[in-house]
């Protein structure tokens, strides 16, 4: 009982993922792609469309704070818009995997990559001739925020699905943690320090492009943001995944 108990141990955690994927899978390539995309409509959000983010739920829910305290600048609204809209999105990306937990995992993830870009595209649009933060057509600002964050929630849920370990795609702070908890200053090994590494590098990357292309409007960051969106998912469903050994020891491989 006792060996049963450390096999199934040694199978929970962050790591259980990871073995579950095959070696050189290209998942964890089209997760850090998708790292990048969130740099870019956070910059959106965050700087076009009036101090609020629309993917990372963490720092928003700190800007929702500010503004119930009174913090100049920022809106109780425009925050707790997002923040609904992303909770929306992210029980519709729940019913999705649900609804296709029996298909492959590159229909499920093509079929959630189509609707997050749909969504970002429609944002873009209802974004064309709309100012950086501007207050004078608030029911598009509005509607900017409710599209990106629905999409971002939506895409959290799937991410969230997948599980690989240090990929959530829109927050970095375990990602850090993990970085220094594992350093060999720590005492650590360093376990997957090249994805770590890659998936802040990538993010900030796609903060300062979102930054730059805001001087062309909102619309274009957000059109960029779905096209990433599609072409990470879209390479990957083009690539064959290796067949995982585990698949044969009775672990149920991500296909």
């Amino acid at each position: 009982m006792a060996a049963s108990w450390l096999r199934c141990a040694a199978v929970v955690g962050p790591d259980a993922s990871e073995a579950r994927l095959a070696k050189n899978d290209p998942l964890p390539f089209a997760l850090l792609a998708l790292a990048a995309v969130t740099g870019l409509v956070d910059a959106v959000s965050f700087l076009g469309l009036g101090h609020v983010f629309t993917a990372n739920m963490t720092g928003n829910v700190v800007l929702l704070a500010f503004a119930v305290a009174g913090a100049p600048g920022l809106s109780m609204a425009r925050s707790s818009t997002s923040l609904v809209a992303f909770l929306v999105g992210a029980a519709l990306g729940g019913r999705l995997g649900v609804a296709m937990a029996l298909a492959s995992r590159r229909r499920w993830l093509l079929t959630a990559a189509g609707a997050e870009a749909l969504l970002l595209v429609a944002a873009a649009i209802a974004s064309i001739g709309l100012e950086l933060g501007s207050a004078t057509s608030p029911s598009r600002l509005y509607i900017v925020i409710v599209l990106t964050a629905l999409a971002m929630g939506l895409r959290n849920a799937t991410v969230r699905r997948l599980a690989v370990p240090d990929l959530t795609t829109t927050v970095l702070t375990l990602t850090l943690t993990a970085v220094a908890a594992d350093s060999s200053v720590a005492g650590g090994d360093n376990p997957r320090i090249g994805r770590r590494v890659a998936s802040v590098l990538l993010m900030f990357a796609g903060a300062a492009v979102g930054t730059l292309l805001l001087r062309w409007g909102l619309a274009l960051p957000l059109v960029v943001s779905a096209i990433g969106v599609l072409a990470a998912t879209v390479a990957y469903a083009d690539v064959p995944t290796p067949r995982n050994p585990s698949a044969g020891s009775g672990q149920t491989p991500l296909k």
